[in-house]
């Protein structure tokens, strides 16, 4: 299962998708498509992909242990749902007007609406398990609590996507190693005898 980087993994492969796709229209550079936050001063970029919570998936029933090897257990992964924020960067020096601004924003959302699923073995080359991809979708949220986003950076709200991405799985940390059988006694009983036979191997 994907190990903790798998987080970062997500966001850079959302970044990476819309460098891919938006430059150079409408966006001129990929240099101006980061992972941010509107509280940043940098005025370098335009659109910016926010990280503003994580949390797990109750509903994704796991083992509590999985096998890992001949005498090697681990405690399963955990799945979690990463909520993303793209915005548009207000400080920007490059003079966005209103119609500038919504033509990024439908651009964003097509983008993502035609690539909204990545297997963790392409974030993650050395995996060896299959598991379910990532799916993008839109967060389903209301305009107050997007306005809450919005309020808990101290920044006035302004127009800009919502996405959910799940499951991500997060593997454990902790290795179990069980330990072998040295002896095993198997009993054996024959029909008419009184005493079982017992041999050790």
């Amino acid at each position: 299962m994907a190990d903790y980087p798998i987080i970062a993994d997500v966001s850079a492969y959302i970044v990476r998708m819309l460098r891919e796709k938006m430059c150079p229209e409408p966006i001129p550079s990929p240099n101006n498509i980061e992972i941010s936050s509107p509280l940043s001063q940098d005025v370098d970029y335009i659109v910016g992909l926010y990280l503003y919570d994580i949390q797990e998936e109750l509903q994704v029933n796991q083992p509590r242990f999985e096998q890992r090897g001949m005498v090697q257990l681990s405690k399963s992964p955990r799945p979690y749902a990463l909520y993303y924020m793209v915005f548009i960067n207000g400080s920007s020096q490059m003079g966005l007007k209103a119609p500038d601004i919504q033509k990024i924003i439908g651009r964003v959302a097509q983008i993502v609406n035609d690539n909204n699923s990545v297997r963790p073995d392409e974030l993650q080359s050395w995996l060896e398990t299959r598991e379910p991809p990532i799916v993008l979708s839109q967060a389903r949220i209301s305009l107050e609590e997007k306005v809450r986003v919005w309020q808990a950076i101290s920044k006035p709200y302004q127009i800009s996507l919502f996405y959910k991405a799940a499951p991500v799985f997060l593997s454990s940390g902790e290795v179990i190693t069980t330990p072998r059988v040295a002896d095993a006694q198997f009993s054996l009983h024959i029909t008419g005898e009184d005493e079982p036979a017992v041999r050790t191997g």
